[in-house]
């Protein structure tokens, strides 16, 4: 075969104080890092939409080894940044200690927060992006109208955010109902082909709701700045072997899709109601209970889906050469149960210290 498709990642980070609660010193420690130029490439920063984060974003890489030596790299660069403010660069999706949010003083960020109130106010939320190399929009759109039934199953192994404002909110990925507020969140219709994607996205622009293109949240989407489909559901994994894995299975998702649609399989029939109800399942349970099954459309145990997930993408996995690095790292994944079973775990063992589970994510993130 020839080459695999390229891939890259951006992970967002929360940057907590001595006491673990979030700091409003993003800005200040991309000028003390020598970071303020918003490079691009292994490991560069650039601020988010809160002071209180900062993001990473790798190469595009076909090699997942390679690829994973960046996600480390990323997250050491981002500590360095949040060494020279006395913070922590911590992955965790959401605060568990209670916060308020300080936008990043930018015309675009300023003009959000005022027009979309508490939903732009209470976004300090820290997502994963993982963008895959497409051959151009008409493989992009193909690829679009047949990996959402599995993007659910994406977010299930994600998910890391089950604290908000310093309470547990019974959800293992709380991050995905707070972004859930955006008016262009969530998954899409088929498009079939560039022309009613474009025109779709236009029109959400034209209803004058949001300030431009790059505020289309789609689950997934046509990358604005890349030749790639960028797969935007999942929380920032605690540990750096969960984005790993994540990637190599968007990467999979995209390269079956491609195939399917270059093999004339015609797109499976999706109801965004159904992609919804799954998406919402994935991020109240994750892996500790059941996921709705994209084969079937009905409850099943969620090892049985991720399981389902790897079936789909096995022919794209041995052809990269990924296979066995991601039965090795999901076997680790269940191991430890991920990461919001990770921080209810804390939680517990230090006698409800928030402060300890902020602590112990910090640990993780850098290992």
């Amino acid at each position: 075969m020839s080459e695999p498709r390229t891939m890259g990642v951006e992970e967002e980070f929360l940057l907590v104080g001595p006491d673990g609660s979030p700091v409003a010193k993003a800005q200040e420690a991309l000028e003390a890092s020598g970071n303020d130029n918003k490079e691009r490439g292994t490991g560069a920063l650039e601020p988010e939409f809160m002071e209180e984060q900062l993001e990473t974003a790798s190469h595009p890489q076909a090699s997942l080894a390679d690829l994973a030596v960046e996600i480390r790299a990323g997250r050491a660069r981002a500590q360095e940044a949040a060494d020279r403010v006395d913070a922590r660069a911590v992955a965790l999706a959401t605060s568990p200690i209670r916060f308020t949010g300080t936008t990043v003083s930018r015309l675009r960020y300023l003009q959000a927060r005022e027009f979309f109130g508490i939903t732009a106010r209470e976004q300090l939320t820290s997502g994963c992006h993982v963008h895959v190399a497409v051959a151009d929009d008409v493989e992009g759109v193909a690829v679009l109208d047949r990996i959402g039934p599995w993007l659910s199953v994406l977010m299930a192994l994600s998910t890391n955010s089950p604290f908000w404002q310093g309470e547990d909110s019974d959800y293992a990925s709380y991050r995905s109902q707070v972004w859930a507020r955006w008016p262009t969140s969530g998954p899409t219709r088929p498009f079939g082909t560039p022309q009613e994607y474009h025109a779709a996205v236009d029109a959400l622009v034209s209803t004058g709701t949001i300030l431009d293109k790059n505020m289309v949240y789609f689950d997934a989407r046509l990358s604005p700045r890349y030749p790639t489909v960028e797969i935007r559901v999942a929380d920032v994994c605690l540990d750096p072997d969960t984005t790993t894995v994540l990637a190599a299975l968007a990467r999979g998702l995209v390269e079956t899709a491609a195939r399917e649609a270059a093999d004339g399989r015609p797109t499976p029939p999706v109801h965004p109601e159904l992609l919804r109800t799954a998406s919402w399942r994935a991020g109240r349970s994750g892996l500790a209970g059941e996921l709705v099954s994209p084969s079937t459309w009905q409850p099943a145990g969620a090892h049985d889906v991720v399981g389902q997930l790897v079936a789909h993408v096995r022919d794209a996995l041995v052809d990269a050469g990924d296979l066995d690095v991601v039965t090795e790292l999901l076997g680790r994944l269940w191991a430890t149960g991920g990461g919001a079973a990770r921080q209810r775990a804390w939680h517990a063992e230090s006698g409800g210290d928030m402060r300890r589970v902020v602590e112990r994510a910090v640990e993780v993130t850098h290992s």
